[in-house]
This record gives structure tokens, C-alpha cells and sequence, in this order.
């Protein structure tokens, strides 16, 4: 299939799953890194008024962003029937790790995500990953899919809507309309960013303001930015986009909650770093053109003249889709038990969006691993299991 035009740049996590999506499917496309070309930017902004990618063009129709649900419509194909032992929901590091431990129990696998990597792919820098120094949050993900991809494990690009129980089998409903049946879940569903709730905030999303800057960082080179959020995260954010923008603004809530080592750093690179603050303001039309920043404490605005609006503000559980189907906490976590068990039999969770206090790629991996065993070991009980566990594994 011809003419597909995919406006992308270099580490844009988002950007690779629509490739991925693509290439699984035997579309033909073309890519152009806006993050490299600035007159392919300005025709990208031309074509479909985003600042923000990934851009996909075929035909009259424009997909902006990883948009699981529109991409099948256009290229997908409809799910065979079969029943899988598990379903995996969500491909950060739960649950990709989780897809390595059932595929080496010879468990037959699905991994049903609208990314691969989660939050983990938006970290400029990973310095507590054990094996690497440092390593980005791209690169670090890239090794987990390689070795998913190299396991008899099938991965859909697709977004999850409902899980239901249906005697024995849980059906895994998707935006598209494809049902997947299953015998166990793994819910590994991660988080989505926090936004500010602002006036204009979702007419300017993807025109200035971003809440993934390893995506849409390039495109503000030479530009004035600012990063809104107080953790490693955001000044993180706020130093890689030192090294490019003309000019950065770190907009912090209260008192910065960040590691020590990034303060120096950041102020090293001439972040201006404005404490107990908040963004009260968005301004442009067609275009972020600025942002009007209150203190706290004294009341004092202060109207800085910005292009681009990075929220690192926090996160929030990928948990609607579930309804009723187990018990959530407070927060809309997943309750787990310390073997990643939720409420109901044959669903298990693990990773950011449940209750475990470590917010930490390794802990979320580790945490994939229980989940996976102590989903083979429900099929064991239940006499379930596909095929006899090697006892090699």
C-alpha cells in the first residue's frame, strides 16, 4: 500500500510503534525525522497543525500520535479465533518481562498494548537500571522487545477497552472491536501523564504543549521552552532540553523532589528554576506563545514568552478500562497481594498501575515475573496449563 508519510524523529518512542505497526502488516511508507529536516516540520505543521509527533499521512486522512484504533481500520487485520492461557495488557517492563516468563513455560501468549515501553520510553537518562551505567529509556526498552520478538510471544499494537469473565474464559475486548479469549490476564497497563486542566490546554496539545519531550523535543530547537514538574523526571527534561532550546524554565509546584546530583546540573545549563510556583495561564491560538507563571506564595505573575510546554507533573493509572472487574484502591491502583494476585482468580497485575509502593523500572519488571509465574501456577492448579513446564525452566 502506497503512499503512507510518517513524520517522525529520532527517539520518539510513539513514533516507532506506528513503524512497527506498519511494517507488521506489509504497509509501505515512507519516514521523514522532522526532528533533522525543518522544512519537512513546517510542512508537517502546514498539513496537520501538530506540533508533536508521530504525523501519519495516507491519502486525505491525517493520524496524529500512536492512534491504535484508527491505524487498524485503515491497515489492520481481524483476530483469528483461538483461546490464548494469557493476555497481556500493557507492554512497559511489567509486562514485557511477563511475556518472557510465559513464553519459557511454554504458556501460548498475547501482549495487547497501545505502546511498547510505557513511561520508560520518555526517560532521557536511566543511571539505576542494574547491568548499565546509564542507558535511555529508549534503548533500555528496545532490549526488552528484542528479546520478547525473539520468543514465540504475539504482540498487538491495540488499545484494550473492556475485560470480562465469561465462565471459564476471559474475553479482552479492543477499541478496533476484536475480542481476544483467554484462560489468565496479566494487567500491566502502566500510567498515563497528569495534566494541568487548564483553559486551552487540550486545543494546544501537540501545538506547544507536550507531555513527552523524547518525542517532541527536536522540534523546539532554538526555541524558548519550559518544563512544568519537580522530580527527576521533569529536570531531567529541563537539562537535555537545555542542550538545544534557546531557553528553559523549570515550573516547580512546591520545593524540588528530584535527586541532588540533577540540581547542579541543571543550574550548570542555565535552567531558570522558578520554586512554589505554578503555570496559571496558557497563551496562542494556533500556537503555544507563552505561559503566565504565578507564585504561590506572593501572588507575583510573571508571563514568560515560550514555544513549548513540557508536563512532567506526575502520573495517573491506566485502570478505566477495568470498571468493576477487580478491586482498586484510593488512587485507582490495582490491589495485588505479594504474589500479584488481585480479587478475581486468573487475573493478575504487576507494574506502576497497581498498589506496589516502587514506582521503579526494576521493581516493575521484577514484579512482571511473579505475575507471569503466578499466573502458570493458577493453570497448573486449575488444570489448565497448554503443554508440561520443562523442567528445564
Amino acid at each position: 500500500m502506497a503512499g503512507v508519510k510518517v513524520y517522525t524523529t529520532e527517539n520518539c518512542p510513539y513514533c516507532r510503534m506506528v513503524i512497527a505497526f506498519l511494517e507488521k502488516y506489509g504497509v509501505e511508507y515512507e519516514t521523514v525525522d522532522v526532528g533533522r529536516d525543518r522544512e519537512a516540520a513546517r510542512e508537517m505543521i502546514t498539513v496537520s497543525g501538530q506540533r508533536g509527533v508521530p504525523v501519519t499521512i495516507f491519502g486525505d486522512a491525517v493520524i496524529v500520535g500512536f492512534d491504535a484504533k484508527r491505524l487498524r481500520e485503515l491497515f489492520g487485520k481481524p483476530v483469528t479465533d483461538g483461546v490464548y492461557d494469557v493476555v497481556i495488557v500493557g507492554a512497559g517492563p511489567a509486562g514485557l518481562t511477563a511475556a518472557v516468563y510465559c513464553a519459557r513455560k511454554l504458556m501460548k501468549t498475547v501482549i495487547i498494548s497501545e505502546n511498547i515501553g510505557g513511561q520508560a520510553t520518555w526517560s532521557w537518562a536511566i543511571e539505576n537500571y542494574m547491568g548499565f551505567r546509564m542507558i535511555t529509556g529508549e534503548d533500555l526498552i528496545r532490549k526488552f522487545e528484542e528479546q520478547v520478538r525473539g520468543l514465540d510471544v504475539n504482540l498487538e499494537l491495540d488499545s484494550v477497552q473492556s475485560v470480562q469473565k465469561e465462565g471459564d474464559i476471559f474475553l479482552v475486548r479492543t477499541a478496533p472491536g476484536n475480542t481476544y479469549r483467554c484462560r489468565t490476564v496479566i494487567l500491566t497497563p502502566g500510567k498515563h501523564p497528569r495534566t494541568l486542566g487548564l483553559p486551552d490546554e487540550d486545543r494546544l496539545m501537540g501545538r506547544g504543549v507536550s507531555v513527552c519531550s523524547t518525542c517532541d523535543g527536536p522540534l523546539f530547537r532554538a526555541r524558548p521552552v519550559a518544563v512544568v514538574g519537580g522530580g527527576n523526571a521533569a529536570i531531567q527534561t529541563a537539562i537535555e532540553m537545555a542542550r538545544i532550546a534557546s531557553s528553559v524554565a523549570l515550573v516547580v509546584r512546591s520545593t524540588l523532589k528530584c535527586d541532588e546530583i540533577y540540581v547542579d546540573r541543571a543550574k550548570e545549563m542555565g535552567v531558570q528554576i522558578f520554586l512554589h510556583s505554578e503555570v496559571s495561564a496558557l497563551h496562542g491560538e494556533a500556537t503555544l506563545t507563552g505561559i503566565t507563571v504565578r507564585d504561590r506564595e506572593t501572588g507575583k505573575a510573571t508571563v514568560l514568552n515560550v514555544e513549548g510546554l513540557f508536563l512532567e507533573i506526575g502520573l495517573v493509572p491506566n485502570t478505566g478500562f477495568l470498571k468493576d472487574l477487580v478491586a482498586l484502591n484510593d488512587l485507582g491502583e490495582i490491589i495485588v497481594d505479594e504474589n500479584n494476585h488481585t480479587s478475581v482468580p486468573g487475573v493478575f497485575a504487576a507494574g506502576d498501575a497497581t498498589c506496589i509502593r516502587g514506582k521503579q523500572i526494576i521493581i516493575a519488571a521484577g514484579e512482571g515475573a511473579k505475575a507471569a509465574l503466578a499466573a502458570h501456577e493458577h493453570l497448573l492448579k486449575e488444570g489448565l496449563s497448554r503443554a508440561p513446564t520443562p523442567a528445564a525452566l
